[in-house]
């Protein structure tokens, strides 16, 4: 399988978390929340190049006080963020290296991903040229109005809550962004441009401990699954 280069958005305000401190720097279990997920993706021998992408002045901030404090050798540039994700994450594209074949875009406050499901996704991708890990609900799901009033219940079994990595062949990923980009598109993930650009994107079934760091009840959790695979 090629080599695979990584881009990892963490130019996000974290304005639910309610903190000074932005999400992707806050301490979980001794560490940064992105340095865990730096050092999951780096691990995995498919993994070429980590690309970060940080919000306008954090640059020498994330060089000293992440990458170089924690040994982190394969993230080959920190590039500033856009005005929101999917702008971030197009900076990221521009920044790759000109042979890029495979692109894994993974949010930089899901520090509990696992290399298993990593490497599925990725295959998943070389084979359908567009692939996002996604749980199924739990819950029943309700689709209402802008008055909270229930219009249907969603049939459970046919929907899937979208998780990260996502990995995508180069030309696609790019053309979706730049198609986006063109059409004033906003999407909520990298998959739904891919989506609106017409390609299937194939799922693969993730984990429920892949949680997105957005509120402080979120740094619980991942503290005790931490400890936990510790056994602590």
């Amino acid at each position: 399988m090629v080599p695979v280069d990584v881009i990892i958005p963490a130019a996000g305000q974290g304005t639910r978390m309610g903190t000074a401190v932005k999400k992707q720097y806050l301490e979980l279990e001794g560490k940064p929340v992105l340095v865990y997920t730096l050092k999951a993706l780096e691990q995995l021998d498919i993994v070429r190049n980590i690309i970060i992408v940080v919000g306008r002045g954090e640059e020498k901030y994330c060089r000293e006080e992440i990458v170089g404090l924690y040994g982190l050798t394969k993230v080959t540039a920190v590039v500033n963020g856009g005005g929101n994700r999917q702008e971030s994450v197009f900076n990221g594209l521009l920044s790759l290296p000109e042979d890029t074949q495979m692109v894994l875009i993974h949010d930089g406050v899901r520090p509990l991903v696992d290399g298993d499901r990593v490497a599925s996704v990725i295959e998943a991708a070389a084979v359908y040229g567009a692939a996002t890990l996604a749980v199924a609900p739990k819950d029943t799901v309700k689709w209402a109005n802008p008055d909270k009033v229930v219009l249907k219940t969603l049939p459970r079994e046919e929907l899937w809550l979208t998780q990260t990595p996502q990995a995508f062949k180069y030309e696609i990923i790019m053309n979706a962004h730049k198609s986006a980009l063109s059409a004033g598109l906003l999407g909520t993930d990298d998959a739904s441009l891919v989506e609106a650009d017409g390609h299937p994107v194939k799922i693969v079934e993730g984990s429920y401990e892949n949680i997105k760091i957005t509120t402080p009840e979120d740094l619980i959790i991942a503290g005790a699954i931490l400890r936990r695979r510790h056994g602590l």
